[in-house]
């Protein structure tokens, strides 16, 4: 753990501008700053020309944000985000201006404690209304999909494959955006093109297919397979770049390579742990969510921080 505490350092209780439990930031209230808008996990401040993107501890499921938050999560999403957003930049550049609080606005100085590791300046730009989803593997909601004809956000696969078998070659298989507590509903690329256009719908595909294979072919040589992810674009200046956050335990599903066998839900460093103990729970899925026990909390941040040592070292 000394390894990462330049990356975490530690938090004061009851700092100014948060709302703490057990060293925990569920929520900011940075005073002063204007605040942009509050996402499940991210609180967003505007800046002008810019936004200031703060990560919480704050975790979702089943697009419901659960009364608990996670050790360090809103750390590890910053710092996995950046290093995807520095290996993809030859491919699409991205919204990240800086990590270093050091070069934030003045009005942030009096947060640093609470900003730093887990806060983005970026770039403002306009966002597509789509989600673009790769998947490599089939699980979730596309291995249901298959099980009932075969097919993926209607991409013909073929017959006979198990949970979690790799496909032959990566899928795009765009969703809506969800606002204001939907759910994102899955599209057909058809779907998408009337909703953004068909270049932009191309030019986003094969980017979006360029980036997560790059992307896990260097996740393989650290012992994940990246099943599936999703990434969000956006316009800045009249240029396309990939923005929000990339290729973390919260957009994507990582699975443990060394353990993957198809016909099962691998082991992962996503949280599918907590997704999992939700189901078994039986829980309708509906606001309010439940208390996550303490067990399945340390666990979910032990897996988050397993994924950032892999990836960065």
């Amino acid at each position: 753990m000394l390894k990462f505490y330049r990356l975490f350092p530690p938090l004061k209780r009851g700092s100014k501008g948060d709302f703490m439990q057990n060293n925990i930031i569920l929520k900011t209230d940075l005073q002063g700053l204007k605040l942009f808008k509050r996402g499940k996990v991210r609180d967003v401040y505007d800046f002008g020309e810019n936004l200031l993107i703060v990560a919480s501890d704050r975790i979702s499921a089943f697009d419901v944000v659960l009364p608990n938050g996670i050790p360090n999560k809103g750390m590890v999403l910053t710092q996995v985000s950046n290093f995807w957003f520095n290996y993809t930049k030859d491919i699409i550049p991205n919204h990240c201006v800086s990590v270093n609080t050091n070069s934030f606005p003045m009005e942030c100085e009096q947060y640093k404690n609470i900003l730093d590791g887990r806060s983005m300046l970026v770039k403002k730009t306009k966002s597509l209304p789509v989600e673009c989803v790769i998947r490599g593997c089939l699980s979730g909601s596309a291995w249901k999909e298959y099980c009932s004809n075969n097919t993926v956000s209607g991409i013909k696969l073929e017959k006979g494959l198990l949970e979690s078998s790799k496909l032959s070659e990566p899928i795009f298989t765009p969703s809506t955006k969800a606002q204001d507590g939907a759910h994102d509903e899955n599209i057909n690329f058809n779907q998408m093109v009337n909703i953004i256009g068909k270049e932009l719908a191309e030019k986003i595909r094969v980017l979006s297919l360029r980036v997560y294979i790059k992307a896990s072919k260097f996740a393989q040589e650290k012992g994940i397979i990246i099943a599936d992810t999703k990434f969000e674009f956006g316009i800045y200046n009249g240029e396309l770049m990939i923005i929000d956050e990339m290729l973390t335990p919260d957009s994507s599903r990582f699975w443990q390579k060394d353990e993957y066998k198809t016909g099962d839900s691998p082991k992962s460093f996503d949280k599918q742990f907590v997704r999992d103990y939700l189901i078994s729970i039986k829980w309708d899925m509906k606001p309010p969510a439940p208390e996550l026990p303490e067990e399945v909390i340390n666990k979910t941040s032990e897996k988050y921080m397993e994924a950032l040592k892999r990836l960065t070292g």
